[in-house]
């Protein structure tokens, strides 16, 4: 792996108040219902195991796999589904778990898929969300941590070239 020159952007501590408050914020709004989470990998599996152990409510877990960036820095624009679900969403609550919303084309697409589903309802949590990088119209309904900067960030499950998930922290990275 080569070394990258990284700097704390987001402490695992930070990170981890952050997914306390998104749960809450999850079972205000579902309790006692049972919600269906979606992880969307690689990126959100570190997110969604802290997530969902914080979630005290009856709950599904199921994951697809989006490519858009491939090994670049930048996202290539198209956005392909992987893996599906093994899991029928049609009636079901649904709740998308992403580790990072930048452009939203990946999410726009994803979100589309399963709205013609038809899931009983349809909500996209992030970690974090670069909302002026959007390309597409779209919004979480959880969001973790804004970004107003525009780094590119690693750690906590987030890689560059599949480096740097298993980093605690959340950290910039430069080229």
């Amino acid at each position: 792996m080569e070394t990258k020159n990284l700097k704390i952007l987001y402490p695992k501590e930070t990170i981890q108040e952050r997914v306390t408050a998104l749960a809450g914020q999850i079972y205000h709004d579902y309790q006692p219902e049972e919600v269906l989470v979606v992880g969307v990998l690689k990126g959100s599996f570190v997110f969604l195991a802290d997530l969902v152990r914080e979630l005290k409510l009856p709950l599904i877990i199921d994951f697809v796999r989006l490519s858009s960036y491939g090994n670049s820095l930048t996202s290539s624009g198209t956005v392909k589904i992987l893996k599906d679900l093994e899991t029928s969403i049609t009636g079901k609550n649904v709740i998308i778990v992403e580790d990072i919303i930048d452009t939203g084309l990946s999410i726009k697409v994803l979100k589309d898929e399963f709205t013609k589903r038809q899931p009983r309802s349809l909500k996209i949590c992030a970690l974090i969300d670069k909302n002026f990088r959007r390309k597409v119209e779209i919004d979480a309904d959880y969001v973790g941590i804004t970004m107003d900067r525009d780094y590119f960030i690693v750690g906590y499950g987030l890689d560059w070239a599949e480096n740097y998930r298993q980093l605690p922290d959340i950290c910039s990275i430069e080229p």
